[in-house]
Formats: structure tokens, C-alpha cells, sequence
């Protein structure tokens, strides 16, 4: 444990179940934080923001980290966190309305009936116009879903017990999330077979260099003749102007989105949500309790649970001091760690080794006090970007 409490950043207004969490014997936090050791954050833009050197990690309470700058992170031996889960329940939630939305014209028979207001003959208006917002029902209609993680496996379960025939796709599949998935939902082994085999298709993915714009031109054009589409994820997985034409054109019915900006809001048949997929207090008291977590577990154990750039790593912490490594993955890091303390007569309790693409963690256990001639052996080495020790 440092002599100091750590220090740490708040951005926007993190819930107070979540800060209550940190323990006021080792932790100071506040929004007027100096010199952070961790930051908590939920849509602050930090993209251009300068790290300070003792800067340890950022924790996201949500699950997009695109206000993060994860490459200058890694770099800098910055872990990143987000809370994947926490909030879906109430994208679950948003996205059957969202079926509902693509569906009956829920929301512009809704507009229209407000024009009805302070005329008379209201109800006899109503039987008359109704007729314009006719929409089809969900049960026996096909949904493809891209991205089976929790929220799309929950949602695929959820359309299936509506009566839907349901095919997803996600070649991230982890086991914990197979295992939520209903037997009767079906995977198939691309998006194209989505595409092509779907009434509505629904979005459940990051957005990444490979998933931006994925719905455009060429991929709305292999899909059914009047598809609905949703997307909850992020607002650049579809291109604008493609998506526009399409509605324009009716190959799309529908286009549902949680994330209007200046082109949707004027397109034919686009229902636009003010981003209210995590918009519940359940959702951010979630988020917060998680990200809280996950910052004070590294900075007082260096376990990382659920970061976008470092590798998920945990060891029982039993003896006096623990050294965290953060490394390039590449040959040999680990007997380069171990010589170092070899090379100063320090004997080696414990250590873990786990990578994540092209970075890694190291944790090693020593029942001594680390001098700073260790740290120096280790940090001038090869490939080494961070280390910092922990004393009990």
C-alpha cells in the first residue's frame, strides 16, 4: 500500500453507492483530484486529455470506451476498465421496445394523435387515422442478432419466447454466454447469413476499425426487402448516408436508434432515441458500484478484472510486498522479470503471468521489501512499460 492514499479523478457524476465503495483509509477521490492514480469516468471525452505519470488506470462506467484513448493507454501501462453486464438490463429492456418501435409506428401514431389535441370529435379522429400507423406483429417475423455477448444472448432469448425465429452470430462466443442462450436460437457462421435470412437484425457489437459503418450500401443490399434494423451499440456501426437511401428507397422499413445526430433525425421512417440505453438508476448505480471495484482491486491488489487492453489476471495476495509488471508480450518477459529479482537476491514467493494480444501482466510475490535497485533492473529492460509495487 502506498504511504499516501491514492488518489482518484472523478469525471461526470459517478453514483454514490459506487463511491462508497472506496475505502476512505486508502482512497481520496473528488472531481478537483491532481495527479490522479486512477480516474472513474462515465462519457467524459478524455481522448485528447493529458495523463499525468502516476496515472494507473481509467475505470469506464459503461461498456463503450471510445471517449478513452486505449492505444495511448497501453502504451503507457494504463489499464482500462468497463463494466460489461452492468447496464444490461436496461438495454434489455430498451431493445424490446425497440422491436415494438420498428414494428407498429408506435411513435408516429403517438406524434400524431398529440396534433389531435383541443379539437373535438377526438375519439371518432382516432378510428379514422389509425389506419396510417398499421404495423406488423413480432411473433413468427425472423430476427437476426450480431453480437451474442449478454445483452444480445438475453435479447435472442427474450424474442424467441415472442415467438420469433431467432439466428445470431458472434465468433467471440464465450462459453458463459453460450450457456444463456436458449437451445431453439440458432448460430450461423456469418453476418451475411443474418443478412440474408432476417426480418429485423438487431446490433450488439463495439464499435471497432472492423465494425464501423458494417451496415452500409453493400450489406443493407444483401438483406430482405423492407428489414428493420436496431442498433443500441453505437451510432457509427451504420452509414448514415447509406441507411438513409435505403429507408428513402424502402429496402429498409425501419431503422431504429439510440443515437440521433443530425442526418438521422431527418430521415423517413427513423425513430430516434436520446440515447437512453443505460439511462435507468438501477443501470448506473451498477456501473458504478463495478467500476469502483475494479479501480480499487488494482490500485490495492494489482488484479485487473474486465479491462479492454490488459489481460484479466488475479493471484491470492499473502505475502508482505507484490510487484506488477505491465510488458509487451513478446519472447522470454517472464524469465526476464525473474532474473532481475535473482540478480539482486531477492527470492520469488508467488507469480502469474497472463498476456492480451500484444501486452501482458506479471504479477510477482516477495515476502520482503522491494528496493528501488529492483525496480530500476526491471524497468530498464526490454519491453517493460510500467512497474509498481504494492506492501501490505
Amino acid at each position: 500500500m502506498k504511504d499516501n492514499k491514492y488518489q482518484i479523478k472523478l469525471f461526470n457524476k459517478i453514483a454514490k453507492i459506487g463511491t462508497d465503495r472506496l475505502d476512505p483509509a486508502v482512497t481520496a477521490f473528488g472531481e478537483d483530484v491532481e495527479n490522479a492514480d486512477a480516474i472513474l469516468v462515465r462519457s467524459a471525452k478524455l481522448n485528447d486529455m493529458e495523463f499525468n505519470p502516476e496515472l494507473l488506470c481509467i475505470a469506464r462506467a459503461g461498456i463503450g470506451v471510445n471517449n478513452i484513448p486505449i492505444d495511448r493507454c497501453s502504451e503507457a501501462g494504463i489499464v482500462v476498465f468497463n463494466t460489461p453486464g452492468a447496464n444490461a438490463n436496461a438495454v434489455k429492456e430498451l431493445a424490446v421496445c425497440a422491436l415494438l418501435l420498428a414494428s407498429r409506428k408506435i411513435s408516429d401514431g403517438i406524434a400524431w394523435a398529440k396534433t389531435l389535441a383541443g379539437t373535438e370529435g377526438v375519439a371518432a379522429a382516432v378510428e379514422k387515422g389509425k389506419a396510417a400507423f398499421v404495423g406488423p406483429e413480432l411473433n413468427g417475423k425472423s430476427l437476426g442478432v450480431i453480437g451474442l455477448g449478454h445483452i444480445g444472448a438475453i435479447i435472442s432469448n427474450i424474442a424467441y419466447n415472442l415467438g420469433m425465429d431467432v439466428c445470431g452470430v458472434d465468433p467471440y462466443l464465450t462459453v458463459e454466454n453460450a450457456l444463456v442462450l436458449n437451445r431453439h436460437v440458432r448460430r450461423v457462421a456469418s453476418n451475411k447469413d443474418v443478412y440474408a435470412n432476417s426480418d429485423y437484425i438487431t446490433l450488439h457489437v463495439p464499435l471497432n476499425a472492423e465494425t464501423k459503418h458494417m451496415i452500409n450500401a453493400e450489406t443493407i443490399a444483401q438483406m430482405k426487402d423492407g428489414v428493420r434494423i436496431i442498433n443500441l451499440s453505437r451510432g457509427e456501426l451504420v452509414d448514415d448516408e447509406a441507411m438513409a437511401a435505403a429507408l428513402e428507397s424502402g429496402k429498409v422499413a425501419a431503422y431504429v436508434t439510440d443515437f440521433p445526430n443530425e442526418k438521422t433525425l431527418e430521415m423517413k421512417n427513423a425513430v430516434c432515441m436520446p440515447h437512453l440505453g443505460a439511462s435507468t438508476p438501477e443501470s448506473e448505480d451498477n456501473c458504478a458500484v463495478m467500476a469502483a471495484d475494479e479501480a480499487q482491486n488494482y490500485l490495492l491488489n494489482g488484479t485487473v478484472m474486465n479491462s479492454v487492453n490488459f489481460p484479466s489476471i488475479d493471484m491470492p495476495f499473502e505475502t508482505k510486498s507484490r510487484v506488477v509488471v505491465i510488458h509487451k508480450n513478446i519472447p522470454n518477459m517472464v524469465s526476464t522479470v525473474s532474473s532481475s529479482f535473482a540478480e539482486n537476491g531477492v527470492n520469488i514467493e508467488h507469480m502469474t503471468n497472463r498476456s492480451k494480444k500484444d501486452y501482458a501482466i506479471t504479477l510477482v510475490d516477495v515476502d520482503s521489501d522491494v528496493s528501488e535497485d529492483v525496480v530500476a533492473k526491471i524497468t530498464e529492460r526490454e519491453g517493460i512499460i510500467k512497474v509498481r509495487v504494492i506492501t501490505r
